[in-house]
């Protein structure tokens, strides 16, 4: 088998620089004894609730947990709607099913890969209850269209911003703009944990008093259970891990946009298309992505040179199995193509400019 040399994600080396700041926070956890809703997620549900401008904000279990934390304090059920983009991981679909809605796709701008405002109009029927737009590979979905439209309509909006933490659009943070916002701290997000975590920010009262019973077994008192809840609880080494990582995550966001403006100038005069931005927002490329007509080529050019390379995401979600049923007789046309020509390439905080010349030199060689 070819040896890895420039992996897609490379988490030992983002430890191995923080190792000291992380083994003694790690240490300081088993030290204390406490290991469950701690005074370590506490304060960091503080400290990113700074960071995002959010009043409120409640770590649960995983990203895809806070999806669906998030439609249930929201009391979307069997016979809503909720509208989101067919080009996303499958948790931002199965959040809505899970809690017996109905998911319904809006096709994606061919240029951001986030959900169309336009075709997100066009879905908007009497039963639709909200809109779940997803910031795409740390790309800023248009948010001030789809705010207006949920407004206009009398409709919440859920972000899921599983690979924007850290990510703006306008004066706000991703997050921030809708009813609810729901993050991922999967290892290989832009802030991520050492296991599995997620997050829910909400200025609203009501919903963040109801996300902290839901994720607690529906309870607020010890034994007094007011709603069926869940076991849904980000636990204190994880968030201790995490507080160490917010520290930086400015500064790795910031890493992470010069790696790709300099794989997007190496690569501008090859046949592939690089990400483009939203003038609004600030991408913070939890993923490099292009699109390639000669994707297969390309890829096994990159795989023979000891490089990763990856594709998010083959199979759109409603021709996933469980999910054509939502989409029968419906077509996304952008989608369908987009899915067919993607192609993400190595890219993280600690990647070095020698490292991105030499995937553009294999990028290049493939296509002449």
């Amino acid at each position: 088998m070819q040896q890895t040399n420039i992996p897609m994600v490379d988490l030992k080396v983002q430890y191995l620089k923080l190792k000291r700041e992380i083994d003694q926070a790690v240490s300081s956890v088993l030290d204390s004894g406490r290991f469950i809703l701690g005074p370590q997620g506490e304060v960091f549900e503080e400290e990113i609730a700074d960071f995002l401008g959010a009043k409120h904000t409640i770590g649960v279990a995983s990203g895809t947990d806070a999806l669906h934390l998030a439609l249930v304090a929201a009391g979307i059920g069997p016979g809503d709607e909720v509208i989101t983009t067919p080009f996303t991981f499958i948790a931002t679909a199965e959040a809505i099913a899970y809690v017996g809605a109905t998911p319904v796709f809006a096709d994606i701008d061919s240029r951001t890969f986030n959900i169309d405002p336009q075709c997100v109009k066009r879905a908007i029927t009497g039963q639709t209850r909200a809109v779940l737009p997803v910031h795409l590979f740390g790309q800023p979905a248009e948010i001030t269209a789809l705010r207006r439209l949920c407004e206009e309509h009398n409709l919440l909006l859920v972000e899921d911003c599983a690979q924007s933490c850290g990510a703006a659009y306008g004066k706000g943070m991703t997050g921030t703009w809708g009813d609810l916002g729901c993050f991922s701290f999967f290892p290989s997000k832009n802030l991520g944990c050492y296991g599995d975590g997620g997050l829910v920010c909400t200025n609203r009262d009501d919903l963040a008093a109801t996300l902290r019973m839901l994720r607690h077994h529906g309870s607020s008192l010890p034994y007094h259970h007011s709603m069926l809840g869940y076991n849904s609880r980000l636990d204190e080494i994880q968030a201790a891990v995490l507080r160490v990582k917010l520290k930086y995550l400015d500064e790795f966001n910031r890493r992470r946009r010069e790696n790709a403006h300099y794989y997007s100038l190496g690569l501008k005069d090859l046949d592939v298309a690089v990400p483009s931005e939203n003038p609004s927002g600030i991408h913070i490329y939890n993923i490099y992505t292009i699109l390639t007509a000669d994707r297969q080529r390309l890829q096994e050019a990159l795989t023979e040179a000891g490089i990763a390379s990856a594709i998010y995401y083959p199979i759109p979600v409603h021709h996933q199995d469980f999910f054509r049923q939502f989409a029968t007789g419906k077509s996304f046309p952008v989608s369908e193509q987009v899915s067919k020509q993607v192609l993400s390439l190595p890219l993280y905080p600690e990647l070095t400019f020698e490292q991105i010349d030499r995937v553009v030199e294999v990028v290049g060689g493939a296509l002449n």
